[in-house]
């Protein structure tokens, strides 16, 4: 038997910040709150320091198979725990994309082997493979991607027949990239007109991806969920305008229709393509800064109910090229709680209510079996974070297989002291500790 008791820690959990201890006993979470005093294998003492449940980011992408050169889910997993981030749920467009079950076991068999986190693997959607995503277990896997919008080989689903099928259908929850493909072609089209390919710009992302384009396909998406009672999560919201589609008069766990916002889209604006350019180039763009005013009201509001990442690296020589051939994405695993905590220490958000956003409601919104809480009896995913640490984020710091981050250069505040990962130590102080066999595959309440 293995455990370790966490001593006067500030425990942040379930709306409330409280002083006590928490004891692990095995993989789970023994005993909560109060004085708690008996023999251990481990007493970490966390005077002044954040106890939370791990950061569940249910939106990454992490490159494997076949875009290896930019990530692995090594790599990322271990950057991921490096951020707090003791789950992730991974998007199927790798190259082959995850559109068979057979190629989703791949991926789930990859992360048995390799992966520093807990895993689950969302099945891929296309205009012809309606049968596999049928076959999809909703116990071990956490929902199924739709791209209403482009993305690489053949994952687009643009026909509506298709799309009323699947979300009839579905046993699993929906997860989709909303941007409308004919609202991109057109402005791109227009703009390449005017400018010229060699003229493009990042600033012009957003007039390409623009609001239009991003309501059009959310409201689609939120208009055949309500009529097929579809269990709908809409990803990245990145407008004002989308905001409307979303309520919060019911609790996230009566709610069939979800929505995420990612720490991009409420950190930085359009303002910044002066500065960082395709660095911060993802889809759906990074927009004018009256979005992320509304995006960050919305989410404190419930009606937006998870914040994740999308994390989404690419090489930095591939970030340099011109603005038609650079990719868009951004990695954020590592860094998504400093963003957040950045806006604690601005007063913008309370420590309980940034806990709700990354831990609790994604294990509510996706059914998750044991995690995303402090409880007992919960599996111990738990990390201790100094919110007071002050450091400037440089490249030697950085885990991702990329080696570069968008925060590069900025001070931060805040930092992550240790990772426990069902139940084990596995990260302290910058460094990793036992990594390997830790990780567990995600489980779903049906």
């Amino acid at each position: 038997m293995s455990s370790i008791l966490i001593k006067n820690g500030i425990l942040i959990n379930e709306g409330k910040e409280t002083q006590g201890d928490l004891l692990i006993v095995n993989d789970r979470i023994e005993k909560i709150g109060g004085v708690i005093d008996q023999p251990v294998s481990r007493e970490i003492d966390a005077e002044g320091l954040i106890v939370m449940p791990g950061i569940i980011d249910d939106q990454v992408h992490f490159r494997e198979p076949g875009l290896t050169h930019k990530a692995t889910i090594a790599s990322e997993s271990r950057a991921a725990i490096a951020g707090g981030v003791t789950s992730f749920m991974e998007m199927p467009n790798t190259k082959p994309p995850a559109l068979t079950q057979e190629l989703l076991a791949d991926k789930y068999e990859i992360a048995r082997r390799t992966s520093a986190a807990n895993y689950s693997f969302f099945m891929g959607t296309s205009n012809d493979n309606y049968d596999e995503v049928m076959r999809t277990d909703p116990s071990q896997v956490c929902g199924v991607k739709i791209f209403m919008g482009s993305s690489t080989g053949n994952l687009l689903v643009d026909d509506e027949a298709t799309l009323r099928k699947v979300f009839a259908d579905c046993p699993l929850l929906i997860a989709t990239h909303c941007e409308d493909e004919a609202t991109i072609k057109s402005n791109l089209e227009r703009l390449l007109n005017i400018y010229g390919a060699e003229n493009l710009q990042a600033k012009h992302h957003p007039v390409i991806r623009n609001n239009a384009g991003c309501l059009a396909s959310s409201t689609l998406a939120v208009k055949l969920a309500k009529e097929l009672g579809t269990r709908l999560h809409v990803l990245h919201i990145s407008t004002a305008e989308e905001i409307a589609l979303f309520k919060n008069e019911l609790h996230l766990t009566e709610k069939k229709i979800t929505a995420e916002v990612c720490v991009h889209h409420l950190y930085f604006d359009a303002d910044d393509y002066e500065t960082l350019g395709n660095r911060i180039k993802c889809n759906p763009a990074i927009k004018a800064p009256e979005n992320k005013v509304a995006l960050f009201q919305a989410m404190l509001d419930d009606r937006l109910d998870i914040i994740a990442t999308d994390h989404a690296p690419h090489t930095w020589d591939e970030k340099m090229h011109p603005y038609v051939d650079a990719p868009s994405g951004l990695p954020l695993v590592q860094h998504s709680l400093n963003i957040m905590l950045h806006f604690y220490h601005q007063k913008a958000i309370t420590l309980p209510k940034m806990v709700e956003k990354m831990c609790h409601s994604p294990a509510i919104c996706f059914r998750l079996k044991g995690r995303g809480f402090l409880r007992e009896g919960y599996f111990a995913d738990v990390i201790l974070v100094d919110p007071d640490a002050e450091w400037v984020l440089g490249r030697e710091s950085i885990f991702y297989k990329c080696g570069w981050s968008p925060l590069e250069g900025r001070k931060l505040r805040g930092s992550i002291r240790q990772v426990i990962l069902n139940g084990q130590n596995v990260y302290s102080e910058g460094s990793f500790e036992k990594t390997e066999g830790v990780a567990m595959r995600l489980e779903f309440e049906c």
